[in-house]
């Protein structure tokens, strides 16, 4: 089974444009899990644009499934997440100021760095997942740094998905295979909507966990939140 975990990041970015509590943050993460969401995903960025310290701390008791925070392992982030202690960190390489993942670490250049956060990690007893493009070598430094998993960046794979899906699958369907070889467990994100998820989830190899956000949260606007889980869930259901 692949798990969806609910990258609720956008309901924070609704819920700040106000500067009151409309959407519930809380509550929204309570009814992702209600109506079949296996996880919670969160990034804190140091502007707090969205999610939010205090957002962390207050949802850390709530999550009842899996609670997965992404980040830049900066020392504030390690902080925070050696204190709240998820189920799972994702180690994105963004800058502060980036609007969005844009790329995949570059292992080899980052080798002693992400070793010691895997370490760190590990330590904790949390799961590490390194954020990475298809590089078959860059998947297997990745394994060396001690990680657990690895999340493939597939904004790639959701761009060229509507004029050659095959061609769009390949090297995913690669990559996946050489972190399995490498006794990595394979998670999955960006771009990923209910257009191209059954197709990706059925090319995939023992796909872990796909985190999902922003296609979600649109889909719910028109579906209804609950609608719109059960058809991620659907899609990778085949």
């Amino acid at each position: 089974m692949t798990n969806l975990s609910v990258n609720i990041n956008k309901v924070a970015t609704l819920r700040n444009a106000r500067g009151e509590n409309r959407p519930d943050l809380l509550q929204v993460a309570a009814d992702c899990e209600r109506f079949g969401a296996q996880g919670i995903t969160v990034h804190p960025r140091p502007d707090e644009r969205h999610i939010r310290r205090s957002d962390v701390y207050s949802l850390r008791p709530l999550v009842k499934t899996e609670f997965n925070i992404e980040g830049y392992p900066a020392p504030e982030f390690m902080e925070l997440v050696l204190q709240v202690r998820p189920e799972q960190v994702t180690l994105v390489p963004d800058a502060p100021d980036a609007v969005t993942s844009s790329a995949g670490w570059d292992v080899a250049s980052n080798m002693e760095f992400l070793t010691g956060i895997v370490e760190q990690l590990r330590e904790a007893g949390i799961r590490s997942s390194i954020f990475v493009g298809t590089d078959p070598d860059n998947i297997r430094l990745a394994a060396k740094t001690g990680a657990d998993r690895v999340e493939l960046y597939t904004k790639p794979y959701a761009d060229l998905y509507p004029s050659d899906p095959e061609s769009a699958v390949a090297p995913f369907a690669e990559a996946a295979e050489t972190a399995l070889k490498c006794g990595l467990g394979v998670n999955a994100g960006h771009d990923l909507s209910l257009d191209n998820l059954e197709w990706f989830h059925r090319h995939i190899p023992r796909l872990s966990e796909v985190s999902i956000g922003h296609a979600l949260i649109c889909d719910a606007l028109y579906l209804g939140l609950e609608e719109t889980i059960r058809r991620y869930r659907e899609a990778l259901s085949h």
